[in-house]
């Protein structure tokens, strides 16, 4: 009988072990390359999900930045017809000189206002020093604010595309009927003053927003407003501060029905949640609850109690040119459940 000698033993077991190993080096490889894909596919799927997130903790994502910003050339002001916004009587007194004076030198101006005391003032922080040369910061209070805040606190450029107004998207909201029924549930307002300019907008053609809208949402964070000073945007401030001053003094309500109203007049940009919430802190108010009409839940209780807004709502009053008992609101379906 033939027997193998031990060198030939020895030496295909090595052959078998060298084939063995490298059939173990290629599977490692394989799983480590898939291993990786899956964690990349992981990330990204966390990061978009992050940027819709309802904790505020993950409700950031960044923002493309250029890579120096002293090379960014500052647009020329568009040509400007003043518009002018009168439909507030009595709106308080004209600026000092001194004031005037200081705007005169500022190329942009971030502008704020505190009103019955309802908000704290924060200083701005983590300004560069390109940023100090650009921008003036002003904060303009009423005589509740102003002692509130001496007897209580120490005192980005997101438009794209040529656009000359920018604000971001509601956070839960894109339907401003969806918006209405979250402020009567949370008692932000008077729910028949509510159905009452829901109704108005509905009958005046408002309908709920969709995706074949030509804006990602009719309802925008108002907290930070970006604007150029044009025609087109002054007239759109002018008009939508008149729907606040005629109607209840929730904004988000009224913001869409004044686009609806523009058409295409206004070129306007939304962008993301997430970005606003990249670049800015949200200071909470000082209180839940700003005017005692916010609870009534009927006319009846409205007009025995003599409650009546401080500011603005007149146009609640005022007779309406059509019957709107008939008109029936969309239905509601809640889209997030935080909102």
């Amino acid at each position: 009988m033939a027997r193998r000698s031990k060198g030939g033993g020895a030496e295909g077991d090595g052959m078998r072990m060298q084939v063995v190993w490298r059939k173990g080096a290629v599977r490692l490889v394989l799983v480590s390359a898939i291993a990786w894909a899956l964690l990349v596919i992981l990330a990204l799927a966390f990061h978009l999900w992050s940027c819709n997130s309802d904790v505020p903790f993950l409700s950031g994502c960044p923002i493309p930045v250029a890579d120096d910003p002293d090379s960014i050339t500052i647009p020329k002001r568009t040509p400007n017809t003043i518009v002018h916004c009168g439909f507030m009587k009595n709106s308080g007194a004209d600026m000092d000189d001194v004031d005037v004076k200081y705007i005169q030198k500022c190329k942009f101006v971030v502008a704020s206002g505190i009103f019955d005391g309802y908000d704290i003032p924060h200083q701005p922080s983590n300004i560069s020093i390109r940023s100090q040369k650009l921008f003036c910061f002003l904060m303009v209070v009423d005589e509740v604010s102003l002692d509130f805040i001496e007897k209580n606190t120490t005192v980005k450029y997101l438009w794209r595309g040529k656009y000359t107004f920018a604000v971001a998207v509601h956070k839960h909201h894109k339907s401003i009927y969806e918006e209405g029924d979250a402020i009567k549930r949370r008692k932000r307002y008077a729910r028949p003053l509510v159905d009452l300019q829901m109704k108005m907008y509905y009958h005046e053609g408002m309908e709920p927003w969709n995706p074949k809208k030509r804006m990602p949402s009719d309802v925008p964070e108002g907290a930070v407003l970006i604007r150029e000073h044009t025609t087109m945007s002054d007239l759109f401030s002018c008009l939508w501060f008149n729907e606040v001053n005629l109607f209840t003094p929730r904004d988000q309500l009224s913001f869409g029905y004044v686009v609806y109203r523009l058409g295409d007049a206004l070129k306007f940009f939304m962008f993301p949640n997430c970005e606003y919430n990249s670049l800015f802190i949200l200071h909470r108010h000082t209180r839940e609850h700003s005017s005692k009409v916010e609870w009534a839940k009927t006319i009846d209780e409205i007009v025995k109690k003599g409650l009546k807004e401080s500011k603005g709502g007149l146009g609640l009053w005022t007779p309406y040119p059509a019957d709107l008992s008939s008109v029936e609101l969309p239905s509601v379906k809640r889209t997030s459940p935080a909102g």
